[in-house]
């Protein structure tokens, strides 16, 4: 077997869409829906009109995902910010979201950073991946990378994924840190163990080519295993595969079905920590 460095793909950029997850988060199975009756709804607009800033959340989480009510994107900013301006982080957050996609409102990405920086200066954790990302992309605000690792640093610290996977990249490609690819490898690890398959493929990327870590193939080929089928994204279950099936090619047989038994027992233990 011929020693290779494989290179089919460099550390990705986690882009979070939490718009997706947050709707279908809201949205109940569709006996719940049926079960839902007008005085129930009407009980919860009569809390978010007295001010009850939750209430107004989850009123607006009911339009944004039409839970006994039509859709509307626009009703939903509306009571988002009647939140946001009591200084309720989740709703801030929220509006950060709706003005990113231009849900609702006209897109303005420098609306979004305003927001999400109100909601991230409470600590809010996605508020703060998300400033993070506007900052690596320069999307209402100054591109600025090292201000981009200070927010995915401060998510990351509280154990959010994506973030960390973010935070490794920076450290991979050396934006707004020095390069350190034993870090890069820390970070993608702790995204990793979460079960976040972009960061499992970054650590892939790690293992097949010695970066931040000693080499090992079968890790590698674990890692993109287990990314290759825990992908959300079709693109990026293909785009996995292929880099596992390239690898596969330097490996022995032996050394592939250590890699599939790793990657079942992982799987078996990350599956045992679910609630």
């Amino acid at each position: 077997m011929r020693d290779a460095v494989l290179r089919t793909r460099v550390p990705t950029l986690v882009i979070v869409t939490l718009v997706g997850s947050l709707l279908q988060s809201a949205q109940p199975p569709q006996a719940a829906q049926n079960t839902q009756g007008a005085a129930e709804l009407a009980a919860l607009r009569a809390r978010a009109e007295k001010g009850d800033a939750d209430a107004q959340v989850k009123l607006g989480t009911t339009y944004a995902s039409g839970r006994g009510v039509a859709q509307d994107f626009a009703q939903a900013v509306t009571w988002y910010r009647k939140a946001a301006d009591q200084g309720h982080a989740g709703a801030q957050s929220l509006l950060g979201i709706f003005y990113g996609k231009g849900l609702g409102v006209v897109q303005d990405y420098a609306q979004s950073s305003a927001w999400y920086r109100k909601a991230a200066d409470q600590g809010n954790v996605g508020a703060q991946s998300l400033l993070g990302i506007l900052y690596h992309n320069g999307q209402g605000v100054p591109q600025d990378y090292a201000q981009a690792v200070v927010w995915f640093r401060k998510a990351a610290n509280q154990g959010d994924a994506d973030a960390q996977s973010n935070l490794g990249f920076a450290y991979s490609n050396g934006q707004g840190v020095p390069r350190d690819y034993a870090q890069a490898a820390v970070w993608f690890r702790k995204a990793a163990d979460q079960g976040l398959a972009d960061a499992q493929a970054n650590l892939a990327f790690s293992y097949a080519n010695g970066q931040g870590v000693v080499r090992d193939l079968i890790e590698a080929q674990k890692w993109y295993n287990l990314a290759a089928s825990r992908a959300l994204r079709a693109e990026n279950q293909t785009k996995y595969a292929e880099a596992r099936d390239t690898l596969a090619k330097l490996m022995t047989v032996a050394q592939l079905a250590e890699a599939q038994q790793r990657a079942r027992a992982w799987q078996q233990a990350f599956e045992g920590k679910r609630p």
